[in-house]
């Protein structure tokens, strides 16, 4: 086996700082994104506030070195976001830690899962400060000890994690060119060829608020599927937990539901369709709404009309009983939503031309499932020398 090495994550980068320590000065529809913490995430910059955009001009001033090397990490507030650079236009902010490794001694792909192994992230969690608002030095980031093979071996493990890594991504854009497709076709058969004829009803017209719960500690050894917020928001994705792991009562999920969120529904799109085959001890957050279809032939409209970017944000706008930054909306407010009382032969109709697309989202779900699962289980063996190339 090759000889590893043990390094200083601040001595085997050329760079490793953060960004600036004051806002630029923002004009709507500039160029360039200031990113903190909340601008990094699952390996991309995102780019989610229009509001905090800025110019070249201000770019001159507050750049900073970045090149095809930088890897980006949160390290105030958000702790442990990660994201590789693709030349995005952006000014960093305090929030964004940005490393560049020395490609003579770390492949930046091999930096990029180390940052994302076990040790890392528990070297984080002993060294970050802040009780509210937590925070990691850069002292911290550069103090870090690793070990590591030679680059050659370093390629090798890179390459391994990053073809199951670019696999989840195209399946992903897979599913978002997919759920385009559908909300266009809702679009055009219910929006826009809107028929005058239609009775207006509400979604109460054709779904139930679907409310049995579960208390998991009374289940303490039993395996349950958590569809919780944090699992929708990293990737629909749920959580497999023992039922003494989980504090508070839980929904029930049926089959064929839909799940809309009402804790925080304008942060993103929170709003997901469950098909059949729902694993069994499936369970969500009573942040949660349940909506029960009345019969299954109203699914998929039903999705696509509370999915519709409209609806969704007039539905989502009703938010009441705040708390600092958490917003919810009244349970009843979806239920009593204006729907068409659309003719059921249409509804079949399109059911038969969208109802291949969802399915297909699905199968690439579980795809994504059993990849992301290999990785998880191969990145911290292959990263810490437990078996070889």
């Amino acid at each position: 086996m090759s000889e590893w090495k043990e390094y200083k994550l601040g001595d085997v980068c050329t760079e490793l700082s953060d960004g600036l320590h004051k806002a630029p000065i923002f004009k709507e529809g500039g160029d360039y994104i200031f990113v903190n913490a909340k601008n990094i995430a699952n390996g991309f910059i995102v780019d989610n506030d229009p509001t905090k955009k800025s110019t070249y001009e201000e770019f001159l001033k507050y750049s900073s070195p970045l090149n095809d090397t930088t890897i980006l990490y949160s390290i105030d507030g958000t702790i442990g976001n990660i994201a590789l650079y693709r030349g995005e236009k952006c000014i960093l902010g305090k929030g964004a830690c940005y490393m560049n490794p020395n490609p003579q001694m770390l492949n930046r792909m091999y930096l990029y899962y180390e940052l994302q192994s076990p040790r890392f992230k528990a070297y984080i969690d002993q060294m970050s400060t802040g009780s509210t608002i937590q925070h990691i030095s850069l002292k911290t980031m550069r103090n870090y000890i690793f070990s590591c093979p030679p680059l050659s071996e370093q390629n090798r493990i890179a390459s391994i994690l990053s073809s199951l890594d670019d696999k989840i991504d195209l399946l992903n854009r897979e599913n978002a060119t997919l759920e385009a497709m559908a909300e266009t076709l809702f679009r055009q058969w219910f929006i826009e060829e809107a028929k005058e004829d239609w009775e207006e009803g509400t979604v109460s017209t054709f779904a139930e608020h679907y409310k049995e719960s579960v208390n998991p500690q009374k289940l303490p050894a039993t395996v349950f599927y958590h569809y919780s917020i944090p699992a929708f928001d990293n990737g629909k994705r749920p959580i497999q937990e023992l039922g003494e792991e989980i504090q508070s009562n839980k929904y029930v999920i049926p089959q064929d539901c839909i799940l809309f969120s009402k804790l925080n529904p304008h942060k993103d799109k929170r709003i997901w369709l469950m098909l059949d085959n729902i694993p069994q001890n499936a369970i969500c957050s009573t942040e949660f709404q349940i909506i029960k279809p009345k019969g299954i032939e109203y699914l998929y409209f039903l999705y696509g009309w509370l999915n519709n970017n409209e609806n969704y944000e007039e539905i989502a706008s009703g938010v009441g009983g705040t708390s600092g930054s958490h917003q919810r909306i009244d349970p009843k407010s979806i239920f009593t939503f204006v729907c068409p009382y659309v003719d059921s032969v249409l509804i079949q109709k399109y059911n038969k031309v969208v109802e291949p697309m969802f399915y297909k989202q699905r199968e690439n779900q579980k795809q994504i499932a059993s990849l992301t699962e290999q990785r998880d289980i191969l990145l911290p063996k292959l990263m810490s020398n437990e078996i070889a190339i």
